[in-house]
């Protein structure tokens, strides 16, 4: 069996990949202004838990750090071991749930718009080995070896995190040059890889993969997937006018624009704005409620932040406003759907009932 999985550029990310790497230029001494140059990113984009990053705003920071440090090969290893399951979030959490590996490798794949991935990925299974070869045809030549370091890493990173322990790679190889040294390459992957391979791949045991994991939990990850499946519809519908609507209202939630100044921004007349949004089957309102439902999901359960918080960050000024409008959206209070969340209770995961379309 083979399957290709394509990261579609166009749909969103959270900011943690991109502070990551932000960090790890300022540590090789990399100011964060120049990490930042030409992405239009500010440090409190990166700071802010419920914001959005596109992939090649992403892609800019690799490129500035691999031109101020002069190209150093190995870079994107240091950067992949950074990538722990708590970087990705629910995707995450439906991973380290899973019943097997190879259950997990399917989650991860089926899922891989919800990751800071730039490599397509190719599962073959086959009797004799699983390969996992990736390859990055859309990323610019100079940074293609940074990505294809750093995804391979990341993997390896995840997988270990989900076992407690390294699964042994019988092989891996990489489709770019030699470094001067090979040392770092073996303490990530724990084999000598063979370099300017035809791709770049790795590996394993089919049989390592259907050994239960020590987290598994069918009720969590069936939990965890509904909400992978309801962020990455929610991520695919931000298309067309609607889509533009809930970019502008993302864009500064705790003052967002009102209808007229949407309208405005996109260089409609409120009539035309309206009339398009009808064609889309949504209005503005829903669409509203829908963005600060969405985000008091993501700040109360991801992001961990107390009600009054999330409240204020949402444009609030008082705590019931929010608790009445948050219980219009879900049924629960917020203090109700974190009790519930907590339990695992699928009747108040993202998209349940409640909330809004």
């Amino acid at each position: 069996m083979s399957e290709v999985v394509v990261v579609h550029w166009d749909l969103p990310r959270t900011p943690a990949s991109a502070a990551l790497l932000t960090r790890l230029g300022v540590e090789r001494g990399v100011p964060e202004a120049i990490a930042l140059r030409g992405t239009g990113l500010t440090r409190a984009q990166l700071d802010d838990p419920s914001g959005e990053v596109g992939a090649a705003q992403e892609l800019r920071i690799i490129e500035n750090l691999l031109g101020a440090l002069d190209q150093p090969a190995g870079l994107g290893l240091e950067a992949g071991v950074r990538y722990h399951l708590t970087t990705y979030g629910i995707w995450g959490f439906a991973l380290v749930s899973s019943p097997t590996m190879r259950s997990a490798i399917s989650t991860g794949l089926r899922y891989l718009d919800l990751t800071f991935a730039f490599c397509r990925i190719r599962a073959e299974t086959g009797e004799a080995a699983v390969r996992l070869v990736l390859d990055a045809p859309d990323v610019p030549a100079p940074a293609r070896r940074f990505v294809l370091e750093r995804d391979s890493a990341a993997i390896r990173t995840i997988q270990r995190e989900i076992l407690g322990a390294p699964l042994p790679v019988r092989e891996i190889r990489f489709s770019f040059a030699a470094p001067a040294s090979t040392e770092r390459y073996v303490e990530v992957f724990g084999v000598e890889p063979v370099f300017g391979a035809d791709e770049t791949v790795a590996l394993v045991d089919p049989i390592l993969l259907d050994r239960p994991l020590p987290q598994a939990d069918a009720h969590a990850t069936a939990l965890a997937q509904a909400q992978c499946e309801d962020l990455l519809s929610r991520r695919q519908a931000r298309t067309g006018i609607a889509g533009q609507v809930r970019t502008l209202l993302l864009a500064q939630p705790a003052d967002p624009l009102d209808e007229a100044g949407v309208a405005a921004a996109l260089h409609l007349s409120e009539r035309t704005l309206r009339h398009r949004l009808a064609r889309e089957h949504t209005t503005f309102r829903r669409l509203r409620d829908e963005v600060r439902a969405r985000l008091a999901e993501e700040l109360l359960v991801t992001g961990g932040l107390p009600v009054a918080e999330v409240a204020r960050r949402l444009g609030y000024v008082e705590v019931s406003s929010f608790s009445q409008a948050f219980r219009r959206w879900k049924g629960v209070s917020p203090r109700a759907y974190l009790a519930a969340a907590a339990r695992g209770d699928a009747a108040v995961s993202p998209g349940g009932p409640g909330t809004p379309r």
